[in-house]
């Protein structure tokens, strides 16, 4: 993955106009770059998961939002604002869950908003120099985040995380894997233990991907397995990504992390999530308040394993997230600092 955009995962060309990201749903068996141009490929790119984590989604959503805007063939500024509020709009019905997504374009519209008197020209440039701040604050960010959260791991340590949030769900340190790869840096051997994350296989086809390549001891282990492995005494610690947190810092993750803290806090292991600030929503008082996204059924019956896992016609339940309650988490990281969730 280190060939590939320099060693990131998504990266806003502004000669070219276009964001470019590595397709996750092509990994490990290809690597392969898209190129992505308009606003349906950015919607589709974020909906079908070709990018996806939520630090990568939000940095995709600026850029995608910057490249469309600045292909909009309008000489009015008030035709000019009008497409990008609908563009807004749109590639905000990607998806419901990631705070990061809401966020960046958030901060795109607000480009618009505290500058009006500039011309179209000029302010697609602004756009574009927008976008590309949000993905160099991205790298700095998760980097701060692992400088934050590496003192928890020492040599040795058997560390159990969920889903894939490494280099592949930002741009290039991540959010759970950031203080690993730091620790890794500073000579600490550690192995981590990737729960397989059904039914997308984040763990496995993601995070397992970008660890063996990083040269780290790594481990694939079904999700049920998870709970045997904690009572044995085989994990020293869990630490995961998330994609929103509320108010009173309950977190909304990728499905079956709540499982994994519910067991963490049986066996006297130490919860920890990490993510940037822009994950934090102030405005969701509690995890009750968080929408959770519902996915395709075919996720779960018929993807990745070539033949059908359940009877056709089958009903099924497939929340893309969870959300852990505040008092299973030991810490959450940030870039700013670690938060005690129990002081909420």
């Amino acid at each position: 993955m280190r060939s590939l955009l320099d060693g990131k995962t998504l990266t806003l060309d502004i000669g070219r106009k276009a964001l470019l990201a590595v397709d996750q749903t092509l990994l490990p068996g290809r690597e392969e770059i898209l190129v992505i141009e308009d606003e349906k490929a950015v919607f589709d790119a974020i909906k079908q998961l070709k990018v996806r984590g939520a630090p990568a989604i939000g940095v995709a959503a600026a850029a995608g939002y910057a490249v469309c805007a600045s292909r909009f063939d309008v000489s009015s500024r008030e035709e000019f604002d009008r497409r990008c509020g609908e563009l807004s709009a749109y590639l905000a019905s990607s998806r419901p869950t990631a705070r990061n997504l809401f966020w960046a374009l958030e901060r795109m519209d607000a480009v618009l908003d505290s500058d009006k008197t500039s011309g179209v020209g000029k302010i697609k440039e602004k756009l574009l120099l927008e976008a590309k701040a949000v993905e160099e604050e991205d790298i700095a960010r998760c980097r701060a985040i692992g400088l934050n959260g590496e003192r928890f791991f020492g040599d040795g340590m058997r560390i159990l995380t969920h889903c894939n949030a490494g280099r592949l769900a930002a741009v290039k340190y991540g959010t759970a894997l950031a203080p690993v790869y730091v620790a890794a840096e500073k000579g600490r051997r550690v192995r981590v233990f990737c729960d397989e994350t059904r039914p997308l296989l984040q763990g496995a086809r993601l995070t397992a991907y970008e660890l063996v390549s990083a040269g780290i001891d790594t481990t694939v282990l079904c999700d049920n397995m998870a709970a045997s492995l904690m009572a044995s005494g085989g994990i020293d610690a869990c630490i995961v990504g998330a994609d929103r947190i509320a108010a009173n810092h309950d977190v909304a993750n990728k499905i079956g992390t709540m499982p994994l803290a519910v067991c963490a806090k049986r066996f006297g292991v130490p919860f920890y999530v990490a993510a940037p600030s822009s994950t934090f929503d102030a405005n969701c008082p509690t995890g009750a308040d968080i929408t959770i996204e519902q996915r395709d059924a075919s996720e779960v019956t018929e993807m990745f394993f070539g033949n059908r896992t359940a009877p056709a016609g089958v009903k099924v339940f497939n929340p893309a997230f969870d959300v852990t309650p505040h008092e299973l988490i030991t810490a959450i990281i940030t870039e700013e600092g670690v938060i005690d969730p129990s002081k909420t």
